[in-house]
């Protein structure tokens, strides 16, 4: 399982997704703009989704969505079931990964639980530690995802047409030559990368998100042991 977890994120592209590369540093006069679209980017609201066309990364191309799909209490504090998948070209590369988590911003709130289906494979999940560790592998090329974002070099607001239509958005560019147009008025705030990884362009956004994986999970946790220390 875990050979194939690594794999599917891979293909996902989720080190791209989940976390903006350092670019130079931020014009003053752009400060004020660049901190509230930031505070979207990486955002949503229970139900919301957006989906995209994906090409490069290795995967071959297909379709990108990002959703958030459930809530779950744990104590006094409330986790997020964030859901990405992708439905590849390649049937072989395609799957999705659901993340418990109280928050996809930071390194600092790893998953609490991680929900895995890969192609026709039965959907499998992973609680506690060993759901942070392999998590850690969707993030292992990121660091705080706000601070990345603050620290993108703004080119200027924007036009920018997609197929899910034209939104004004914020150009921001990466030290490793990448291209990101965010928008307030989109859940999780892309509506265009371009980047070494690959390119995303938005193809639709709703409120009505329901999980994509419908059958219940096998559970691998205790089924799996932690390397030793």
């Amino acid at each position: 399982m875990k050979h194939r977890l690594h794999t599917l994120l891979a293909s996902l592209g989720l080190a791209a997704i989940l976390g903006l590369p350092a670019a130079a540093p931020l014009p003053a006069q752009s400060a004020t703009d660049l901190a509230d679209v930031c505070k979207s980017v990486g955002d949503a609201k229970l139900g919301q989704w957006a989906s995209f066309d994906a090409t490069g990364a290795g995967s071959g191309g297909g379709t990108l969505r990002l959703a958030l799909v459930g809530t779950e209490r744990v104590g006094d504090s409330t986790l997020y079931w964030f859901e990405v998948s992708f439905a590849g070209k390649d049937p072989g590369r395609s799957g999705t990964v659901q993340i418990l988590s109280s928050s996809l911003a930071s390194r600092s709130a790893p998953p609490r639980a991680l929900i895995v289906k890969y192609g026709q494979q039965p959907a499998m999940k992973v609680s506690g530690e060993m759901a942070g560790m392999m998590g850690e592998k969707g993030r292992e090329n990121t660091q705080d995802f706000a601070a990345r974002c603050n620290s993108a070099r703004v080119v200027g607001w924007e036009s920018v047409s997609v197929p899910a239509g034209t939104f004004r958005a914020l150009h921001m560019t990466t030290v490793d030559g990448g291209d990101v147009w965010a928008s307030r008025d989109v859940p999780f705030g892309l509506v265009k990368t371009h980047a070494k990884q690959g390119d995303l362009a938005l193809t639709g956004r709703g409120a009505d998100a329901k999980s994509s994986i419908t059958e219940k999970p096998v559970d691998m946790s205790g089924m799996m042991t932690l390397p030793k220390r």
